[in-house]
């Protein structure tokens, strides 16, 4: 009598479930060879060979449930089958060795020489380099160059508009400043909120 059975896999296992409905732990048998496995339950026997891949015997194991038994085949080369059983070639007939070398890690990696080096990379750059470096810092001494060269006019206009319109706006023009009340101006893409 043959066994309904299916299967899936991914790249390390191919599982199978053979359905024995209340089948008994202590009659169940499966034997893993490379490339057959043989299920036997009693009288009934349920043998797949030649299996598309080989198989470790050793990492194969089975859990019998109340309405299938669940056998997990170990791959010994990583991949899809694309089949349970078929009569392609085995792969690994022929090969020595079974797994891919790694390569052996050298040294251990040292993290504060490799911080130095970045840091001692990033070497600061000129302001004809790149015109935002340094931020305010650079700016700053232009502004403050400026106040203290102006007139009283001139001092009073930038305290004015850079007060009213809440740090968007600076004028040196009192004639146009002092008319009123300087508007809050916002860059471009943003809008002013008054927090209270």
């Amino acid at each position: 009598m043959s066994f309904r059975h299916e299967y899936y896999e991914n790249d390390e296992r191919t599982t199978i479930s053979i359905f024995d409905r209340g089948a008994d732990p202590e009659k169940v048998s499966i034997k893993f060879e490379p490339r057959k496995v043989t299920y036997t339950h009693g009288e009934k026997t349920l043998s797949l060979e030649p299996l598309k891949g080989q198989i470790n015997p050793e990492a194969c194991d089975y859990t019998v449930g109340k309405v299938k038994v669940e056998v997990r085949l170990a791959k010994v080369a990583q991949g899809r089958w694309g089949g349970l059983i078929g009569d392609s070639p085995d792969p690994l007939a022929n090969s020595a060795s079974t797994s891919t070398p790694t390569p052996a890690r050298s040294q251990k990696k040292n993290w504060d020489a490799l911080t130095t080096d970045i840091l001692s990379a990033e070497k600061d750059k000129s302001m004809e380099e790149d015109p935002n470096v340094g931020g305010d810092s650079a700016v700053n001494p232009f502004f403050q160059k400026l106040f203290a060269d102006a007139d009283d006019d001139t001092k009073r206009a930038m305290m004015k508009s850079y007060s009213e319109s809440g740090g968007t706006a600076l004028s040196t023009n009192w004639d146009e400043v002092g008319k009123g009340r300087v508007d809050v101006k916002p860059p471009e893409g943003q809008e002013w909120k008054k927090w209270s």
